[in-house]
């Protein structure tokens, strides 16, 4: 759903949000992503997945999520 869209039909957003993530987009983009607060509390605890949520979605796998390429390896944090 686009962020035009979200702001006209917020309560359509959440109906929605009740059978799975809504990603909310801007220029195309994915910005944000509803989720019932049930799920947010699952997700959050380490029980689920965002994969997992997403696999019991219908229609998930044509959901176009571009994410950039990575080709620098991870560093190591300096603590202190």
């Amino acid at each position: 759903m686009t962020s035009r869209e979200f702001n006209q039909a917020t309560g359509d957003a959440k109906t929605a949000a009740r059978r799975g993530p809504v990603f909310v987009t801007n220029r195309g983009q994915p910005t944000h992503v509803l989720l019932t607060y049930e799920n947010y509390r699952l997700l959050a605890s380490g029980s689920l997945s965002l994969v997992d949520l997403l696999g019991a979605t219908p229609g998930a796998s044509e959901v176009d999520l571009p994410l950039p390429a990575r080709d620098e390896l991870a560093q190591p944090a300096q603590l202190g």
